[in-house]
């Protein structure tokens, strides 16, 4: 048998919602929290979502690579506990996408409310 075609369907359907929310969530961070190396991010995330919404730590490094191609955000190398880490920070284009990315989660949360999408 080749799987269950609802768990399929569930597993590609999370992907695909997380995927984008992901960005947004790391993008918020960043400017929330200001400069973040990768473990910080995901602990955040950890932390924050209750262990619901975290990224594997190679598809977290897949997103910030990704964030950083857009110029979204920018890294640089600084000592951590006697060790150098890579940190990442928001540019200022990345600050207007968020903005942006902002009106549209809260359009989506609207859409969703008057569906009954959070009852």
């Amino acid at each position: 048998m080749l799987g269950d075609p609802k768990e399929k369907a569930l597993k590609k359907l999370r992907k695909d919602l997380r995927s984008g929310l992901y960005s947004y969530l790391v993008l918020s961070l960043l400017e929330r929290e200001g400069e973040l190396h990768g473990y910080a991010i995901r602990k955040k995330m950890d932390e924050l979502s209750y262990g619901k919404l975290v990224p594997s730590e190679g598809a977290l490094y897949d997103i910030l690579k990704s964030l950083k191609k857009y110029k979204l955000v920018e890294d640089f190398w600084a000592e951590a506990n006697g060790r150098p880490r890579k940190y990442y920070r928001l540019t200022n284009t990345g600050r207007e996408v968020l903005e942006e990315l902002k009106c549209e989660i809260m359009e989506i949360r609207l859409i969703l409310e008057r569906m009954g999408g959070f009852e």
